[in-house]
């Protein structure tokens, strides 16, 4: 592994042109508009699988997208006597929910942790719950990424991005949860995810933690890395050759710089500049494009996707800490 892109200092004022549809915020409000016709209906089940003494743990389910339950775990800290600020965090490309013992850290730092399950994921390397209730349709390259590409509306990263938006309503729905403190984290799909629900939602966080975030500046990454999930997308163009048009439209609706221009809430970034999977000037792309925010990040000169790992683990912790004024 090494260095494969750009050098950090073009990366530091890297700002591509990339193609944005003229209807984005219409698409995105249209999307939401629909989703709202569901009530939220959470719902908290206390967790009893496990014993875990300092944590109280809660099976969550709730409507996202087309009223659809979603999974998810609510993990808060059994000595809380007042309303507890919340970090919502999302998973990475393949993974679920996991298990709720896979989620303590954040509890144990005086924080209410709300786990969302990525529908129909779970079983490359860790569980969900989930599934995708929506029909095949069009042809796809294995994986999601391709899933219902033909289409914006069909695409499902539509549903995936509308279940991360209503997730931080689902988390505020919780009686010990202080709605005017929530956050939003994630790594690689999970910090797309973090950074299309706090441009999206209505239910404004207070701060996102984006690491080493996936589909930004698409168009690019496709071109210069061939792993997964990217090979997934050349697969598909390279075999789709009449759908290849359509497909690089669909995804400019769902790209993480779009998103990012959208930004007014205070961030975190990663980057790591041997990582082949999210691309530092990808992810660089999108940290760019941030102009009505507070923003800083970090970079991993000899890391790959991994990024600064339990480095950086520490620092999203010890932020959230300062943004939620826990001492």
């Amino acid at each position: 592994m090494a260095q494969f892109d750009k050098p950090l200092a073009e990366l530091q004022t890297y700002h591509p042109e990339i193609d944005e549809p003229a209807d984005f915020d219409a698409f995105w409000q249209q999307t939401l508009n629909e989703a709202a016709a569901f009530d939220i209906d959470a719902t908290f089940e206390p967790y009893t699988d496990l014993r875990l003494p300092a944590t109280h743990v809660f099976d969550v389910s709730f409507n996202g997208f087309g009223g659809q339950s979603v999974k998810g775990w609510l993990l808060l800290p059994n000595n809380a006597d007042s309303p507890l600020p919340c970090v919502v965090s999302y998973v990475g490309y393949g993974g679920g929910r996991s298990l709720p013992i896979a989620h303590t850290w954040m509890s144990a730092a005086g924080m209410a942790h709300f786990v969302m399950d990525s529908r129909g994921q779970g079983s490359h390397w860790s569980p969900g719950d989930t599934p995708d209730d929506y029909p095949a349709g069009a042809p796809q390259a294995a994986g999601f990424l391709t899933r219902g590409i033909d289409a914006p509306q069909s695409y499902y990263y539509r549903r995936l991005i509308t279940d991360a938006v209503r997730a931080l309503q689902a988390a505020a729905a919780h009686p010990q949860i202080d709605a005017n403190r929530l956050a939003v984290a994630g790594g690689s799909q999970g910090g797309t995810l973090a950074l299309a629900a706090a441009a999206l939602s209505p239910q404004k966080p207070v701060v996102a933690m984006v690491d080493v975030p996936f589909l930004c500046h698409v168009q690019r990454a496709v071109t210069i890395t061939d792993q997964p999930p990217y090979a997934e997308l050349q697969r598909y163009l390279s075999c789709q050759h009449e759908r290849a048009a359509q497909a690089m439209n669909t995804l400019a609706y769902f790209d993480g710089c779009h998103f990012a221009k959208r930004f007014t809430v205070d961030c975190f970034f990663s980057a790591a500049l041997m990582d082949q999977i999210c691309p530092p000037s990808c992810v660089f792309a999108a940290y760019n494009r941030i102009e009505d925010a507070k923003k800083h990040i970090d970079v991993f000169p000899y890391n790959g996707h991994e990024g600064g790992d339990v480095l950086q683990l520490t620092r999203r912790v010890q932020r959230l800490q300062a943004s939620f004024g826990i001492a």
